[in-house]
């Protein structure tokens, strides 16, 4: 029994890594952790609780990363936490009381609905030089992260692939990009921790694990996204977009 629960704490470990490095300079890292936690013999809506726990400490770890290194847009940051809070306390109302069996249905085409959008980045055309928050930039902006902060709350996973353009067509690099998402994401998953903990589906022992291979590779990823620029990080984020949509291809 105790060398099964070994491997398993090395297999979390590991993954929570990988994911850790993929959320913070792309997403996704999310499509590696839930998968696994179900085969470790979760059910759906605990290991969609239980992987809160590491996307939270991953986040912690990154966020004083990119502030000690001077890339952090603190305003803009609060200013689209603001609404994903309420939406992500919704999405996560929704995901503790959905059927198990639609909850695995909608997971699948999800992930296969955020592949093609990044795929697809109906945003590549619309981007500008700099930020020009105007009324009706600002309620774009606001009304996007509320509808970010509802599928973060209802699953996590790919939310990174839907922030990035949110935030690029305004004109952020990919370097305060990466520096705005894993504040937002760390915000709004306090609500939706708390409401996956309250209903009793968060496995500790497991998420903890996870957590803290989630963290090394989230200060990985953030000391690497700043010392090698929006070029590099886009060429992470399409490799990990093909990667992921192979894996979604061939099961």
């Amino acid at each position: 029994m105790m060398d099964h629960f070994y491997l398993q704490a090395l297999a979390l470990l590991g993954v929570g890594l990988i994911s850790g490095f993929l959320n913070i300079l792309a997403g996704g890292g999310s499509f590696l952790t839930l998968p696994l936690l179900i085969f470790l013999g979760l059910p759906a809506a605990v290991a969609n609780g239980t992987n809160r726990i590491g996307v939270l400490c991953q986040n912690i770890f990154a966020i004083q990363s990119f502030r000690r290194q001077g890339v952090f847009p603190l305003k803009l940051s609060l200013l689209c936490a603001a609404p994903a809070l309420i939406g992500s306390y919704l999405g996560a109302l929704w995901a503790v009381e959905i059927d198990e069996a639609l909850f695995r249905k909608l997971l699948a085409l999800l992930m296969v609905g955020i592949m093609i959008f990044t795929m697809v980045d109906p945003t590549r055309n619309r981007r500008v030089s700099e930020i020009l928050l105007t009324r009706g930039r600002t309620a774009i902006l606001l009304g996007s992260f509320f509808l970010i902060g509802i599928y973060g709350g209802f699953l996590q996973a790919g939310v990174g692939f839907l922030i990035i353009p949110a935030l690029m067509i305004h004109g952020l690099d990919l370097v305060r990009t990466n520096a705005v998402k894993i504040l937002v994401v760390f915000l709004f998953t306090l609500p939706a921790l708390w409401v996956f903990a309250a209903h009793g589906q968060i496995d500790w022992t497991l998420g903890l694990i996870l957590a803290a291979g989630n963290s090394a590779g989230g200060w990985i990823a953030s000391r690497m996204a700043v010392k090698k620029g929006h070029d590099w990080i886009k060429k992470v984020v399409s490799l990990t977009i093909f990667i992921l949509a192979l894996k979604l291809f061939f099961g």
